[in-house]
């Protein structure tokens, strides 16, 4: 119970500490826009994100239905995970491109980046693929 209390009461300090410095640190503007900010983030998670990788899973479930395709299903979603995770890193490196007075702010081309890092994910993606094929078609009873 000591545990638990002490637990409690160090991370009630934690966060007290945090909104002193969030205080300290963002004026009173940016305080009033951070709700609103997060309440867009939630709604954009509940309303778009979510239902986006909901439809995007009954998708890929109902093509795995078909004969030998149940092999395929952990690739494709693996595949698909790290295009979605990467996409929402990049997005806003690829919205503010170009934007602003600074020139050495995002100097990069991050839409040729992020390209060609997608390419590579689906590449490797395939490339996974076509060796649990090769195997499953080898002899390996059950693909494992």
């Amino acid at each position: 119970m000591r545990l638990r209390i002490g637990l409690l009461a160090a991370g009630a300090v934690t966060v007290l500490w945090g909104v002193w410095e969030l205080i300290r640190a963002v004026d009173l503007p940016a305080l009033v826009r951070l709700p609103l900010w997060l309440g867009g983030a939630v709604v954009a998670d509940d309303f778009v994100i979510v239902p986006l990788a909901v439809g995007i899973g009954w998708l890929v479930t109902r093509w795995s239905a078909g004969p030998g395709r149940h092999r395929t299903v952990g690739v494709v979603r693996t595949t698909l995970l790290y295009v979605g995770i990467t996409s929402l890193i990049a997005l806003p490196l690829l919205l503010r491109q170009g934007t602003g007075a600074n020139p050495t702010v995002l100097p990069r081309d991050y839409l040729r980046d992020w390209l060609l890092l997608e390419a590579t994910i689906v590449a490797v993606g395939y490339l996974c693929l076509m060796f649990r094929r090769s195997r499953a078609s080898s002899g390996d009873i059950g693909g494992r």
